[in-house]
């Protein structure tokens, strides 16, 4: 009987496993990425190696300071005056004096702490605002603490008839020694 009772079962029910008896649990799924906040840190990481790699670079490179010429032109000698011209103060920190046989620049730098004087034409004389240097029309101190004149830049006359100035080239009075103005290039003779 028992041959007859097999082969009215089902083929398949002889061949498979016994099902578990037990509850099956299913575990949760893990939390989807935060892709944008991946995307911050790695921007972040980027962005400080190229400023890194910018900065090493820019070690190698040459830096250069862009600074106006100390040679210029300021027009003819007929063009001043007798006295003291400010015109070129402002721009380029001269006064161009005139007496009746030179014309010399002086360089606009009181020798007490280095401030800029202004011209006071009512007086004819430079006073310094910073603590009160007097200067006569022609530079030379003769009040507060300054130690010696104002400095003299060096002039010349171009082939078409201008004055140069180069205050790359000052002429100086040192305190208890030899005068520099009356070398060649401190004054033009007009």
């Amino acid at each position: 009987m028992d041959s007859q009772a097999d082969q009215n079962l089902p083929a398949t029910a002889s061949t498979t496993a016994p099902k578990p008896t037990g509850a099956v649990v299913e575990a949760a799924s893990d939390p989807p990425v935060n892709k944008m906040r991946r995307r911050i840190v790695w921007a972040t990481i980027a962005g400080a190696l190229t400023t890194f790699f910018l900065m090493f670079v820019r070690f190698f490179l040459p830096r250069s300071i862009l600074e106006p010429s100390s040679s210029f032109r300021i027009g003819a000698p007929a063009d001043y005056a007798i006295g003291v011209d400010t015109k070129w103060q402002q721009q380029y920190r001269i006064w161009v004096t005139r007496t009746s046989d030179r014309l010399f620049v002086i360089y606009a730098r009181c020798t007490h702490l280095g401030c800029t004087p202004d011209w006071k034409a009512s007086e004819n004389k430079f006073k310094c605002p910073c603590h009160g240097s007097g200067y006569d029309s022609e530079g030379i101190n003769f009040e507060g603490p300054a130690p010696r004149p104002m400095d003299r830049a060096k002039v010349s006359v171009d082939a078409e008839g201008q004055i140069v100035v180069d205050t790359g080239t000052l002429y100086e009075w040192p305190k208890g020694e030899k005068s520099e103005f009356d070398e060649d290039g401190a004054f033009l003779r007009v």
